[in-house]
């Protein structure tokens, strides 16, 4: 009798994990605290590399939480969205990249910004 293409046939010993098969993993249940106020976004560009966000990532954004200092955040400025980290130093806000290549953003009283959410993952493929 011929396999089916899609079939697997294992030969051997068991497997000593297989004690220790769990039911299915939700990511969701384990990476998400705010359900109704979580979003998903891929990142595009190198503007947050060296805090190892990289292009084609996916980020946890919860926008229940309440943004503050040294925070990484979804923001829209000007139109344009945007993940930074939040600095706030002497009653000013910054948006600082992470990449030396890119310059922080002073946000003065004129600046059109809203802090969309707080960055709570970030998943990396390999």
């Amino acid at each position: 009798m011929e396999a089916s293409k899609d079939s697997v046939t294992c030969v051997g010993f068991p497997s000593p994990a297989a004690n220790y098969m769990e039911a299915a993993l939700d990511l969701n249940e384990h990476l998400v605290k705010h359900p109704s106020a979580t979003f998903f976004v891929r990142v595009t560009g190198d503007a947050m590399i060296e805090a190892g966000i990289c292009s084609g990532d996916i980020l946890i954004v919860d926008r229940s939480l309440k943004p503050a200092d040294n925070k990484i955040v979804v923001a829209v400025l000007n139109g344009e969205f945007m993940v930074r980290r939040m600095r706030i130093a002497q009653g000013r806000l910054r948006l600082a990249p992470g990449n030396d290549n890119c310059r922080p953003i002073e946000v003065d009283e004129g600046t059109d910004v809203e802090v969309w959410g707080v960055v709570t993952t970030v998943i990396h493929p390999l």
